[in-house]
């Protein structure tokens, strides 16, 4: 699932693949996201899960970082999905987070345009995302960028790890 490690310049930034060394900066930044969504109660991971899963012998996420002036400012981390109604892969983004201090100077675009440019060099039809209903600098910034919601009447749903437990505990042993 890795991508190449092709570093792009893109404006007054560098985007490149994440690699193990970047892994406590991402994390700083993915507890720095929490906060700002407001959603610090609902991190249950660590750093070393995510490393796992990003560098270990079986990756199931992948991660573009920004960098200004060498330091690591930025990350979007995304995996494949597939859409049976267009038969072909798309990229789930599961983070976008941008430093406070370089919002606006074009490290959020940058990681998108990398990110769209993956995307249509692995054949997907779509890259998509959630954003928080109250967050309209995410909504305005996504939408300069050309994103639309995804369609009218669409809810995103979803299962906790609870439910999970609950409802799997009800499913009949596959062959029965």
């Amino acid at each position: 699932m890795a991508h190449d490690d092709v570093t792009r310049s893109v404006g007054a930034c560098v985007v490149r693949a994440a690699r193990p060394a970047d892994l406590a900066r991402i994390w700083e930044m993915v507890l720095a996201l929490a906060a700002y969504e407001r959603l610090s109660h609902e991190v249950k991971g660590s750093a070393e899960r995510l490393g796992e899963d990003l560098f270990g012998a079986r990756p199931r996420v992948e991660c573009l970082v920004a960098e200004r002036e060498g330091a690591v400012v930025g990350y979007a981390l995304f995996y494949p999905t597939y859409s049976s109604f267009h038969t072909a892969p798309m990229l789930w983004l599961e983070d976008l987070f941008v430093e406070p201090a370089v919002r606006g100077a074009g490290v959020g675009r940058a990681l998108l345009a990398s990110l769209a440019r993956l995307a249509l060099e692995r054949g997907c039809a779509r890259v998509g995302w959630v954003v928080i209903d109250w967050n309209k600098p995410s909504i305005g910034f996504y939408e300069k960028a050309g994103a639309r919601p995804a369609g009218e009447g669409w809810l995103q749903y979803g299962f906790g790890t609870e439910v999970l437990r609950a409802l799997a505990a009800t499913a009949e042993p596959p062959g029965r």
